[in-house]
């Protein structure tokens, strides 16, 4: 499976690990931690140097309670970060955002992937993406990130969500986004309990398949998330094993792109999951006693 990135062609045969890169002063994990464009860039190419094959670049939080960004305000964090690194490395760069003058303006700059929590439904956003040839991301989420974790509910978690991919997909494709130019990504965390979570996880193989016979590549991002406080009782800072856990399972599953804060560890856990993968693993095959 191929991804084409704007001026990159991405071979999905083998999944690859993003590495997350939060240009913003109250992301959950490491807010106001890389807000300086150096050391913005300085910690990428550490995560470069670790195995990410793509870097996605925020610049507004989307943690529950997040507060809104401008679009100047939002282009003003990322696009020198973009650039600073187009100009030091030639993996892809992603950029993180819901917001057409932004996507534009990072595309300009660089940036070979849009990764819209919001699937390209903000105004002019779909025309954005379309008049580029960069590749995007469409995650599904219930609500807006200040409000989604206030009582999500579902009466079949995996079918909404697949059939709410599908009419993304379908939108793209009459705007003249390729499907070569396609990643799905089930919003783990995104207006989501825990129960609704691991269902999505657990049926990932389906939620690929939006209407074609062959799957479009998913993208899984469940790094440091809060279901992890819940199912294991870890703070942030503790959540790795579970985060790998969950990258492995992915994998297996045939997620073809992890969105991760730890890039050395997950890379390591990518390979073993693949060579398992590679052998023939079966994870549904009954055990015989």
């Amino acid at each position: 499976m191929q991804l084409r990135c704007g001026r990159h062609t991405i071979d999905l045969s083998h999944p690859l690990v993003m590495g997350i890169l939060n240009v913003t002063p109250d992301s959950f994990s490491d807010g106001g931690q890389f807000i300086d464009v150096s050391r913005a860039v300085e910690h990428a190419l550490r995560m470069i140097e670790q195995g990410a094959g793509m870097i996605d670049v925020g610049g507004e939080s989307t943690r529950p309670g997040a507060a809104d960004v401008s679009e100047a305000e939002e282009i003003g964090r990322v696009v020198p970060v973009i650039e600073a690194l187009v100009a030091r490395t030639s993996i892809p760069i992603s950029i993180d955002t819901s917001k057409a003058a932004v996507m534009s303006a990072a595309v300009a700059a660089g940036a070979s992937l849009i990764n819209d929590v919001r699937a390209l439904r903000e105004p002019g956003a779909l025309e954005a993406a379309a008049r580029t040839d960069a590749a995007v991301c469409l995650m599904h989420m219930q609500g807006q990130p200040r409000t989604m974790q206030h009582e999500p509910r579902y009466d079949d978690v995996v079918g909404e969500v697949r059939a709410f991919l599908e009419q993304r997909v379908e939108a793209c494709l009459a705007a003249g986004i390729g499907r070569d130019r396609l990643v799905l990504d089930p919003g783990i965390g995104f207006g989501k309990r825990l129960e609704h979570n691991l269902a999505l996880l657990a049926h990932l193989p389906e939620l690929g398949r939006p209407g074609f016979d062959a799957g479009l590549p998913l993208l899984v991002g469940v790094s440091r998330k809060s279901m992890f406080q819940t199912l294991l009782g870890r703070p942030v800072e503790q959540r790795l094993a579970g985060g790998l856990a969950v990258a492995t399972a992915a994998v297996l599953a045939g997620a073809a792109i992890l969105r991760v804060h730890d890039v050395a560890e997950t890379v390591d856990a990518v390979k073993v999951a693949q060579a398992l993968r590679a052998a023939g693993y079966n994870a549904r095959a009954p055990i015989e006693n």
